[in-house]
């Protein structure tokens, strides 16, 4: 297996990456965040202003303190939860912050929203931010007071001291505090509150977008308006990818009032092909324009690609493992399996999916001085600050990316493509233009959720499984999207994508594994696929959860106490830091949610419940997590219901409580839409689906009762936004199997595939 903790190091997981850290007096006031270079003169730093521009914090002299977030905002409230780590710590006033989002700046680090790992990579990094500025400001009080720093405390935005003297944190910073600095062995060093001292962390504080939100004014791309501006909407070929466009005839266009001309897009990066934008006053009549165009398209090699193609593709795959990648391999599975008492085998799949984010991808650029000044809402802008001015052909320097709220994300906006698309139209037209995707080309054209083929095998002594072996076949996002972060197999030979097969690392014991991941060309080229919310494991464990129920039911035991069984904790099973007693721990929360679903009872005829248990994202930032479908079956045409679903997980430490059920909640609905509903085809090259009306995720009518139990462990905190989503699906196939004995194994299940297994 990869080293994952190397590779989220690599990533921006380490919790203190910068040489020094500052706190001082700036113009606006206090500030803290990174000194610039090494052996900085502390004495001229506010002078010389000499600070990184994005900062974790600033304080001005009424005390307002403005926290700096460098995670995007699309409705998961994630800068509140960052707020109240680095509030907690900084003991200021919860009535005196506010947030602001950075744009980008790569002193920061890597900016990318995403994985659930916000809180995961920042808990440390805010806590020790805000407790740094605690004791600089603690210090500088003393020193006015002559007396030492240990007699002093502060609380709720104000230091007190002996014989009763007090001072808030505003008058403090109207005198002047000193520039304190901190090196990162004294970052590391200071000792952060124990749980029984935190005021914020574990509060279910209102959010403080939420204002701004209901009353009008938070800023989202679509509501960019600039001097000037024209307007942009892309003209698309009939294949998903690799079309070219050989001639363009815009006379029916001209005849629309207020069109101004076609741009043909020649991006370098390949983020999209074949386009052709149509720039109008308006975005209607752009839209208008666009449907005019006569094009004549080069349709490229994927004309002819269909879902059947990539499945056939992708079973000849795992048939001939001579060129897969290894992430896994404990012992000798396939050994193991030969001389198996019991041995199962099964293969199973995913097919498309679409983001379809509320707010259509959209951004509006401006030239000013040579420099684009971009305004957009996007979940990795590390990823669009390296694409967009080679898209350009401009230094870094030259482009500006100016972050706003994302009407919704689900791993959509961690492209750049829309950026890209909108760039080369306002440098070709020389005015400022907001480009918007309409609702056909945001789903036709997007960076689907790979289909997915993965054949599992497990053999058994009739005890305990003693061989597995899971080999997968897909498209890869990252090797497309970001090949940096591919990671080395196990054998040191061969690249692979860890995000297309994490999750196969399950946390059950067993002696012998083998997990294999190869990429399927045919789907590469057609599909070019992305980032879904929940990302591998929302296919590895529909897998590896399908088989530990499978394989119970061949052994003749009961699917939970198997599952308990595996989950002993032994050797690399126990965990290591913040995944400690990792098994364990999925063992209790499974065991909480099977009692609170009633597994075991006597069921109605035609209901059961199935289980299913997981730790995604990856084994580093494992959020231990379980389901319970209750599901009710009418054998006479396979259609079912999904009565309720009980969902449990440990996430250590809960920053904001009421955020973190309504994100698990969001993710058990997410789940379900694709466990049960969404789907797409692909033929001849396109995406059979282009709005709501032939995509058709959950909706009101179909969401059942939702029973959420939250475990407070006190452990180090973990993401909530996509674990849930991973363990609805196999959680429902395996209820189906116990209501009616029907095996479901392919993505989504319908009505039509349970009659097909009764």
């Amino acid at each position: 297996m990869t080293n994952m903790d190397n590779m989220d190091n690599t990533i921006g997981r380490s919790t203190v990456s910068r040489r020094t850290f500052l706190v001082g007096a700036g113009a606006s006031g206090l500030i803290f965040g990174f000194a610039a270079y090494d052996g900085i003169q502390l004495a001229d730093a506010a002078t010389a202003k000499t600070f990184a521009p994005n900062l974790w914090f600033s304080m001005d002299a009424a005390g307002k303190t403005v926290i700096r977030i460098d995670k995007a905002e699309m409705g998961q409230h994630v800068g509140t939860a960052l707020a109240q780590i680095l509030a907690d710590e900084l003991e200021v006033e919860w009535s005196d912050v506010s947030i602001s989002h950075i744009g980008f700046d790569p002193e920061v680090g890597l900016h990318v929203t995403g994985g659930s790992w916000s809180v995961n990579w920042t808990f440390d990094r805010m806590s020790r931010a805000g407790a740094a500025g605690r004791i600089a400001l603690i210090e500088a009080a003393a020193k006015k007071w002559g007396v030492p720093a240990s007699q002093l405390s502060a609380k709720n935005s104000v230091i007190s001291g002996p014989g009763g003297k007090t001072m808030s944190y505003g008058e403090l910073v109207a005198t002047g505090v000193p520039p304190k600095a901190f090196s990162e062995e004294e970052m590391k060093a200071i000792t952060l509150k124990a749980a029984g001292e935190r005021r914020y962390i574990g509060k279910s504080l209102p959010a403080l977008d939420i204002p701004a939100k209901t009353n009008g004014t938070a800023g989202f791309a679509i509501d960019v308006m600039l001097d000037g501006m024209v307007h942009a909407t892309p003209a698309t070929p009939p294949v998903r990818y690799g079309a070219k466009v050989k001639s363009v005839d815009d006379s029916a266009a001209k005849n629309i009032k207020g069109y101004l001309t076609h741009v043909v897009m020649e991006d370098s990066t390949g983020s999209q092909t074949g386009w052709v934008m149509a720039v109008a006053n308006s975005y209607w009549t752009a839209r208008k324009a666009a449907m005019a165009l006569k094009i004549d398209w080069d349709l490229g090699p994927n004309a002819n690609v269909s879902t059947q193609t990539i499945n056939d593709e992708s079973m000849r795959l795992i048939d001939d493992t001579s060129h897969a990648s290894t992430f896994l391999k404990e012992g000798d599975a396939e050994a193991a399996i030969d001389s198996a008492k019991v041995k199962h085998e099964a293969v199973y799949t995913t097919t498309l999916n679409v983001h379809a984010p509320l707010e259509p991808l959209n951004a509006t650029v401006e030239i000013k001085d040579g420099v684009y000044h971009i305004h957009t809402g996007n979940q990795f802008q590390s990823l669009a600050m390296d694409l967009v001015p080679a898209a350009l052909g401009v230094e870094p320097e030259k482009v500006v990316l100016h972050q706003k709220f994302l009407g919704g994300g689900f791993g959509r906006r961690l492209e750049a493509d829309y950026l890209i698309m909108a760039a080369l139209t306002a440098k070709a037209v020389g005015k400022p233009v907001k480009m918007i995707y309409s609702r056909e080309v945001d789903t036709e054209f997007d960076f689907t959720r790979p289909m997915t083929t993965m054949r599992v095998i497990a053999g058994s002594d009739g005890k305990m499984l003693t061989g597995w072996k899971h080999k997968a076949a897909s498209a890869w996002p990252t090797a497309r999207q970001a090949p940096a972060f591919l990671g080395e197999d196990v054998e040191g030979d061969q690249k692979f994508d860890p995000f297309q097969i994490n999750g196969s690392d399950h946390w059950y014991t067993i002696a012998n594994q083998l997990v294999l991941t190869e990429m399927n060309k045919i789907a590469q080229s057609a599909t070019p696929s992305g980032q879904l919310r929940s990302v591998a494991p929302a296919w590895t464990f529909w897998a590896v959860e399908s088989m530990i129920d499978e394989m119970a039911h061949k052994l003749g035991v009961d699917p939970l106490a198997l599952r308990l069984q595996l989950l002993d904790g032994k050797g690399k099973n126990a965990g290591t830091g913040a995944t400690a007693n990792g098994a364990k721990r999925l063992a209790n929360v499974l065991q909480k949610v099977a009692d609170k679903a009633g597994y075991g009872k006597s069921m109605p005829k035609n209901t059961g419940i199935g289980l299913a248990c997981v730790t995604s994202q990856e084994r580093a930032s494992a959020a231990w997590t379980a389901t319970a479908a209750n599901v009710t079956v009418n054998p006479a045409d396979g259609s079912f219901t999904v009565n309720r679903l009980t969902v449990g997980s440990d996430l250590g430490t809960l920053i904001n409580p009421n955020a973190v059920e309504a994100q698990v909640q969001g993710a058990t609905l997410w789940g379900l839409s694709l466990a049960t509903l969404e789907e797409v085809e692909l033929r001849d090259g396109r995406l059979q689906a282009s709005n709501f009306d032939t995509y058709t995720p959950c909706r009101m009518e179909h969401a059942p009762d939702l029973d959420v139990i939250l475990i407070e462990t006190g452990q180090y905190p973990v993401g909530c936004g996509e674990p849930a989503v991973t363990s609805v699906a196999p959680a429902i196939a395996n209820a189906v199997f116990a209501a009616s004995g029907a095996r479901v194994r392919s993505l989504p299940i319908t009505a039509e595939k349970v009659k097909a297994a009764l």
